[in-house]
């Protein structure tokens, strides 16, 4: 048997997480396993780790290759560190054909990284996302939870710089 990875979350995060799970039947506590992963990330300062993962099976009871399924297919879990503040440009047709090429070669040169990297002062990580759902405010792209649609130069701007 295993060690327990219980440990690695915080009181403030199970108690969140019971708040999702007490939204499911107590048979199909694993339906709160979405929100589970988002809150340790969270708590992991926007990435997820395998015992981490680890963690959140045992939790709610999964066999933890079912919670490595979920972490590995959706694009909203990181698993490597991310800025403070991360930023996902869709690059999906109706944003490239609406000028998310421009929105991506802006933020390279304003932020001199490229998607998969972090600003070396750790402030900002660009990510590429295939659909962020926003097709009628192409081109858009989401700073954490937020989300900026029409996007131009001096609106990517304007945002960077209300950031902290």
């Amino acid at each position: 048997m295993s060690e327990s990875k219980l440990h690695l979350i915080t009181a403030e995060s199970l108690v969140e997480i019971d708040q999702n799970v007490a939204k499911y039947p107590a048979e199909r506590r694993d339906s709160a396993c979405m929100p589970a992963l988002r809150i340790v990330q969270d708590q992991n300062g926007g990435w997820l780790t395998n015992e981490l993962m680890d963690a959140v099976a045992e939790y709610l009871g999964m066999p933890a290759i079912a919670v490595y399924e979920v972490a590995t297919f959706y694009s909203m879990y990181e698993h490597k560190p991310v800025g403070r503040n991360k930023i996902c440009v869709c690059t999906n047709i109706s944003c490239l054909l609406r000028g998310s090429d421009d929105v991506v070669k802006h933020l390279n040169s304003k932020l001199g990284i490229k998607f998969g990297e972090i600003t070396e002062d750790g402030k900002f990580s660009l990510k590429e996302v295939e659909c962020l759902g926003a097709c009628a405010g192409a081109p858009m792209m989401a700073v954490d939870r937020d989300y900026y649609e029409n996007l131009t130069p001096e609106k990517i701007d304007s945002i960077l710089d209300s950031l902290e």
